[in-house]
């Protein structure tokens, strides 16, 4: 029986892709511990693995941060970043550590897969290989390597070709790690050292990228192209597909037949509490427009949704995307890697409004790509998605390169390709 350790960070869109790693190796028959917060007991449990707990020092409720982090509250922008890095990431790294080699030492561990955010990582990676288990970093984010081709990762900076794009990125590589984040690059050394004995080698942000393997959850189509790629890196194409639904569709489902465009909005399940972000400003943007406007509130009562809605807005608390998203023109949506990979591998265009932790990442990359308009902001004006909708309606290329990326999705390994890769690292990694 193989022994494989997950660690996430406790937070609701890191524990959640790992679920569905965790279900299909217990399923494959590997022995799978999962380690994350509290909260999360049960969902790691379902997918068939051991449930270990995060120490307190590393463990916290993100389903109210501001409580959970008391001086989180009011920051935002640069210094926003940094207190969040310092505090909700970094800290309990040492913690995170410990746990780790505890975990080790209770059960013999073949491979470690962690996310990008689990900073306890990089104080494992610092360790020589003989002393530790194979570590994989698993993509659930856009890719963070360092390139000399991509800005560093975090600003939502579009790659810029030839010599001048490659001193640009030195530039913001310096002013990255030397000025914006030279304070926590200073705290994070010291907590490695301390908690290690070993020296952190590079930036911190970038550690585990240093992993033995990286195993990134997309297509080689919506990534940057880098000169530079290590070969550790592996695209694998995103690990859920969309599944078929059986569900109750709702009264107003004929009307999609195809005799007016579809506008598909969505905030996800996650920032949906604040509607004044992407559902009412699409809603006002298209309501004399003819086409359909259709929202999924991501479970809220439709009751919290504006009212009167304008006469060609139909709404559900869900919709099923494995039948929506074949019906749908274009897909509004703030950025959530998982939901324009569904769109993408549905071939929808897409308008993108997302700049809150990975999301600039991920809508830079669908304007990089050619699928869709990236609105920069979190907050774009009825009049900014209106002519987004519109653009994206009126140029065919748009859906002819989501089409395209489709294909590459289709045609890739997804969950399987993560245990192709792990039987490179550890041979003894073969369903039994």
């Amino acid at each position: 029986m193989n022994s494989i350790l997950i660690c996430s960070t406790p937070v609701h869109g890191h524990v959640t892709p790992l679920l569905a790693v965790s279900r299909h190796l217990a399923q494959q028959g590997h022995r799978v511990r999962f380690m994350t917060g509290r909260r999360y007991a049960d969902a790691v449990r379902s997918t068939g693995a051991e449930f270990v707990a995060l120490p307190d020092e590393a463990d916290f409720d993100d389903s109210d941060m501001n409580a959970a982090f008391p001086g989180k509250a009011g920051k935002s922008g640069v210094a926003g970043i940094r207190w969040d890095v310092s505090n909700i990431f970094l800290k309990p790294a040492p913690a995170q550590i410990r746990a780790v080699d505890e975990a080790i030492k209770q059960e013999q561990v073949d491979v470690i897969l962690i996310e990008n955010m689990f900073i306890g990582a990089v104080g494992l990676l610092a360790r020589p290989r003989e002393e530790r288990p194979a570590i994989v970093n698993l993509g659930i984010i856009p890719l963070g390597v360092e390139s000399v081709d991509t800005a560093p990762f975090g600003l939502g900076i579009l790659p810029k070709p030839g010599v001048l794009g490659r001193i640009r990125n030195a530039a913001l590589g310096v002013l990255t790690k030397k000025l914006i984040f030279g304070g926590v690059q200073r705290q994070a050394e010291k907590i490695i050292l301390d908690a290690t004995g070993e020296k952190l080698d590079g930036f911190f942000m970038a550690g585990a990228s240093r992993a033995d393997a990286i195993v990134q959850f997309t297509v080689p189509g919506f990534e940057y192209d880098r000169s530079d790629l290590p070969d550790t890196v592996h695209f694998v194409g995103p690990m859920s597909r969309v599944t078929k639904s059986d569900g109750e569709l709702p009264e107003w489902w004929s009307e999609l037949d195809g005799s007016r465009p579809v506008v598909h909005v969505s905030q996800g399940t996650i920032a949906n509490t604040d509607y004044d972000e992407l559902i009412t400003p699409t809603i006002t943007a298209l309501a004399d427009d003819d086409v359909l406007v259709v929202v999924s509130t991501g479970g809220r009562p439709l009751s919290t949704l504006p009212s009167p809605l304008p006469a060609n807005v139909r709404a559900a608390e869900y919709l099923p995307h494995d039948r929506l998203l074949p019906l749908t023109d274009v897909y509004v949506s703030n950025g959530g890697y998982g939901g324009v990979h569904y769109a993408l591998e549905h071939g929808v265009p897409l308008v993108v409004a997302g700049m809150t932790e990975d999301k600039a990442e991920v809508s830079a990359r669908v304007q990089w790509a050619g699928v869709g308009v990236n609105l920069r902001t979190n907050k774009p004006t009825p009049d900014a998605v209106g002519v987004a909708v519109r653009r994206v309606l009126a140029d065919p290329s748009y859906a002819e390169r989501s089409r395209a990326l489709g294909k590459e999705i289709a045609a890739s390994s997804g969950l399987a390709g993560l245990e192709a890769v792990l039987e490179t690292l550890t041979p003894k990694l073969v369903s039994e």
